[in-house]
């Protein structure tokens, strides 16, 4: 859903009254120049030479212009200027104040990842982790940050996890879900061992420069397929996750599906499990059916949720995954933003309400418990 409100102050709203955390906020630079105070003078004139190209046939910008400038709401321009989504105060006095945010995990994008210099992604991709920490999280305590990580450069990524491993600022691991190889692959294992090793989840977003076009048959025509090609991704994605041996090998890790929809999951396991009874001999290093790791080891972000046409379909939809897999998020500035006080079209419980909006959240990011 596309909520939008009006830039005065909007009061909190009954629904809202209820601690919410929410697992996808994304902060954005006021310009260029926000990463130069952790970005060396070479990195600097590198960029203003060069450009920062991702792995795609673009030069600069995405593949597929946005429905709304920025991706964003409307209504999220700060009135003293700068992107959504750029300001603290602005996103404190319309988000977080208003819908009672008390946990609010950051996302950042455009921040280096899947830049095809693997020494310059890795050097943005730390000057992205400084920057939450000194203009966001150390300025309000509700705001957590993700350890953005160049995860093309396996062993970079595994140092810069590493290095945050101890700052309680830090809940989680980022990637984007289009990676150049197959999520499970070997090559990104050294990213799951120290995510599993600083007893940090590994957050998959929608989006990334991977070099490849979002279907198999190549670029598709409409913005709209770009959207839907999201689940795709992420399907294929945690496919390769499970079947690849990922979660037996790192056992304690936790994977958080982030911006891609959830109603697939229940569909994308039972075709796993079909097959995989039939030819689990090629697959010796799983010891259990492909939806049991699903079940145990993964949760989804609720942003963007499926409308279907009957409220009893996502109601058994999320039954069989759990009412404790789903993450409430609000995709915050971003035109699909998800209002807490609207997204549930179906009565629930009051403990299922407490697990939906926080509960889960306080489970899967270590360093937020109440």
């Amino acid at each position: 859903m596309n909520e939008i409100r009006s830039q005065a102050t909007p009061e909190v709203t009954a629904a809202s009254k209820v601690g919410i955390g929410d697992g996808d906020i994304h902060p954005a630079r006021k310009g260029p120049k926000d990463f130069h105070p952790w970005l060396a003078k070479r990195w600097q004139d590198h960029i203003n030479e060069y450009g920062s190209p991702g792995r795609q046939g673009w030069q600069v910008g995405p593949a597929y212009p946005k429905s709304q400038p920025n991706a964003s709401r409307r209504d999220a321009y700060p009135p003293e200027g700068g992107r959504p989504g750029s300001s603290l105060e602005f996103m404190q006095r319309q988000h977080l104040d208003a819908n009672n945010i008390e946990l609010g995990i950051l996302n950042p994008l455009g921040s280096g990842q899947g830049v095809q210099n693997p020494e310059l992604s890795a050097a943005l991709c730390h000057a992205t982790n400084e920057w939450q920490l000194a203009e966001w999280t150390s300025k309000d305590n509700r705001l957590r940050a993700s350890v953005v990580v160049p995860y093309e450069d396996p062993v970079a990524s595994a140092a810069e996890i590493r290095r945050y491993a101890g700052n309680p600022a830090f809940v989680q691991v980022l990637l984007l879900s289009r990676t150049a190889e197959p999520m499970g692959s070997r090559k990104y294992w050294p990213i799951y061992e120290a995510a599993e090793e600083a007893g940090m989840p590994v957050g998959v977003h929608a989006f990334g420069y991977g070099g490849n076009p979002i279907t198999p048959g190549g670029w598709p025509s409409y913005y709209i397929e770009e959207m839907t090609g999201h689940s795709q991704s992420q399907q294929a994605g945690l496919t390769s996750l499970v079947i690849e041996g990922v979660f037996e090998r790192f056992p304690a890790l936790k994977m958080v599906m982030i911006e891609a929809g959830f109603a697939w999951a229940p569909s994308l396991a039972w075709r796993l499990d079909k097959h995989w009874k039939t030819l689990r001999s090629e697959t010796p290093h799983l010891k259990r059916l492909p939806s049991e790791y699903l079940r145990e080891k993964v949760w989804w972000t609720t942003q963007p949720m499926e409308e279907t046409e009957s409220p009893t379909r996502l109601a058994e939809t999320i039954e069989w995954m759990g009412w404790d897999r789903l993450i409430f998020a609000t995709d915050y500035p971003h035109w699909d933003f998800d209002d807490p006080a609207h997204v549930l079209p179906m009565k629930i419980s009051e403990e299922q309400r407490r697990a939906f909006f926080m509960g889960n959240a306080r489970q899967v990011y270590r360093g937020c418990a109440v």
